[in-house]
Parts: structure tokens; sequence; C-alpha cells
């Protein structure tokens, strides 16, 4: 079936501990993104061959069983099935049911199975070189608190174990195991601590040596990478290690400068707004920023936004028509002018 040799989860763009709702997602999304009839010229030829690689890994990892064989076998899942089926016919009395003589049997075709498949077959206990395992993929949701301080995040993963109902010999009383379906292994979820350091951005890949798929043969395991996620936050907005925020204040406090209380990433902070402050003005908050990749930290900067009260008291209702019967410079005037020009 497989008509292309990129990596199913890497398509759809999920880890391969991604669960059934997942891989459904992750479809859904892409197939609006890449169907060919969304878009024209060129274009539509590459989208069709993207839609076909997407249709071809959610066929495969939608489906428990042939997900659980492309697991273990890779993108020759459908190939090392029909081996694993004529060995056992081969080890039963000869391939195809006649008898060899030991000249495509047994051992010989034992060995040739491990030497196509990389001894991933029967739970990879098969002899050959060392194959190490393959690397591990996950996202991490951080929030902007915990980008501040660095974070131990826990993480759960799926990796293969022998399979316990038939000790990782893939058959039981001569026949396939219903359990791991002949592939000798099953997965089991497990759960790992995982540091992550202050001052990660979004969309930075962590790699943690060792965390990934157990190797076999004697391989080394595989590598885990982390795809950080920096969730948007709903009063600190992110440029790189600066961090900004809107600061309400009252007219007259901009007008006549005050002492305020201001929202930081940890404990709020007393300032000072200076007199005559403006509309979209901005203070600066220096270190109170997030840690950056030279060292230090960035900066928190307050964007000053003047708000009216909610309501106004007889006597604030008439300063402020004292204040209007004032002399003052038309503040439209300049768009005004702007305008007439054009």
């Amino acid at each position: 079936m497989a008509t292309t040799s990129r990596d199913y989860y890497q398509i759809l763009g999920i880890a391969r501990s991604a669960s059934a709702d997942d891989v459904k997602k992750a479809y859904r999304r892409l197939a609006r993104q890449y169907h060919p009839d969304l878009h024209g010229g060129a274009k539509k030829a590459e989208m069709e061959k993207k839609f076909k690689e997407l249709n071809e890994a959610h066929e495969v990892l939608s489906d428990p069983d042939k997900r659980k064989k492309y697991d273990q076998y890779g993108a020759q899942w459908e190939q090392a099935e029909a081996f694993e089926k004529a060995r056992r016919q081969a080890g039963a009395g000869g391939f195809g049911g006649q008898d060899t003589g030991g000249g495509f049997g047994g051992e010989a075709f034992s060995d040739m199975f491990e030497n196509l498949f990389g001894g991933r077959a029967r739970g990879g206990t098969g002899r050959g070189f060392p194959i190490p395992g393959d690397d591990l993929e996950t996202e991490v949701d951080l929030t902007l608190r915990e980008v501040l301080t660095g974070v131990t995040k826990r993480v759960s993963l799926r990796e293969p174990v022998a399979c316990s109902t038939c000790q990782g010999s893939g058959s039981l009383r001569g026949r396939t195991c219903p359990t791991c379906l002949g592939t000798g292994s099953t997965t089991e979820s497990k759960t790992i601590e995982i540091k992550i350091p202050a001052g990660v951005q979004d969309g930075t890949r962590v790699r943690v040596a060792g965390k990934g798929q157990p190797g076999s043969n004697g391989g080394k395991r595989g590598d885990l990478y982390l795809h950080v996620v920096v969730e948007p936050d709903p009063i600190f907005r992110r440029q790189g290690s600066d961090v900004h925020v809107t600061l309400p204040v009252y007219p007259w406090e901009a007008a006549l400068g005050a002492e305020i209380m201001a929202p930081t990433l940890t404990e709020p902070v007393r300032v000072k707004v200076p007199a005559g402050s403006r509309a979209e003005g901005k203070l600066r908050l220096k270190g109170k920023g997030l840690p950056s990749a030279t060292g230090g930290h960035g900066d928190l900067f307050l964007n000053l936004h003047i708000v009216m009260p909610p309501s106004l008291t007889e006597e604030e209702q008439a300063l402020f028509e004292r204040l209007s019967r004032g002399k003052h410079p038309d503040p439209r005037a300049e768009l005004l002018s702007r305008t007439r020009m054009r």
C-alpha cells in the first residue's frame, strides 16, 4: 500500500505516543489545509501529493492493528507481515508448506528476515548488528511564568515491551498470539520527568538524550525531542525576552502623576507615573522580563492606557465641565490638516 518512505507520524505532525483522537484531529486539520480542490495552478499538483501522503498516514495510524505493525516494522510493515507469515510456515515444515531441506527455511529464513527488517521482528530480539532505537517526539505546553523560572514537566510516553502473553515469541500454542498479533511486543505507558530550562522560546526543540525507544541487539536508546509550545497569556505579551502589558490609568493620574501598583510575572510592584504622561506612553521596568539567551533578563514595558471611571459623581462632572471651558489646542488639528492635503 505505502508509496512514501516518510514517517507517518511526521506527516501528521504528531508524536508516536499520540492517541487515536489526536490522530483524527491532526488528519482533519491537515486535510482542510492540503485538499487539492482548495488550490490551483502549479500548487495543485504539490497539494495532491501531500494529500495522498496524508491519507496513507491516516489509513495506517487510525487502524489499531495496522498501527501496531507499523510501530514494530516501520514503512515495510506490510512486507514484514508477509515474511512473518512465511517464516511461521517455514518453521512448520518448509517454505510454502514444502520441505526446503534447509535451503530456505528454518535458520536461513530467520537470518534473511532479520537482515531485511533490521532485527525488529519478534520484539526486536533477533540476531544481527546493534540497532539504535527510534527517536520520540511530543509537545510540552508552558506558561510565561514557567518560562521565567524554568519548570520540571511530567511527560507520558509509550514504548514497546516483550508481550507478556507469548513471552515475546509471537505465537501461542502454535498460533499467532492474539495480544501482540505475532509481533512479540506490546506497548506500555511510562511517565518521566523532564527539566525545561528558563527562557526557552516558543517552537524550541529540546533534545533529551536516551529517552526514546529502546534499541535492539544491544543498540542504544533513541532520543526524546520536546516541541515547546508557550501558551498565549491573557495579560502579558512576549517579544523575545521582553514582556509587554497594558496598564490602565485615570486621566488625572496621567496629567498630575501618581504612584500606582503594576503587575509583573512575579509579584506586583509600585511604579511612578510621570506627570504629563500620554496615552500609549511606556514605562520600562529594567530586568523584569524573561531570561535572555545572552544572560540576564529582558525588560517589562508598561503600556499606558487612559481610561474613564465607570461613572462620574456630580463633583467630578463639574470638574470636567470646568476643564472643557478652558482654552486647549485642538487635539484633532493635525489629523484634519493631513486629511485635507490628500
